[in-house]
């Protein structure tokens, strides 16, 4: 084989990678836009679960902490005592 012809199958060859490489790089760039996409849907969504939270905590009711620093519970115990059960 001639110089050129070498050369010519080379070149070949080196045209058909670079269409290869093009393919997978345009879908590596759809993967990227699919996932980038899912991932701000994902954010949105936290972002709205973490608002509804802190709706639900602002509707809990806030109980007066005792004298000595401890907020009562319902049953009236303090948080930490324990309650008999019977």
């Amino acid at each position: 084989m001639s110089q050129i012809e070498e050369l010519a199958e080379r070149v070949e060859r080196l045209l058909l990678r670079h269409e290869e490489v093009q393919r997978t790089n345009a879908l590596l760039q759809q993967q990227l836009a699919a996932i980038t996409h899912e991932r701000d849907n994902l954010r949105s969504r936290l972002n709205a679960a973490r608002s509804r939270i802190d709706v639900l905590l602002e509707r809990l009711p806030r109980e007066p902490e005792a004298a000595d620093g401890k907020a009562r519970l319902q049953d009236g115990t303090t948080d930490g005592e324990l309650r008999s059960v019977g």
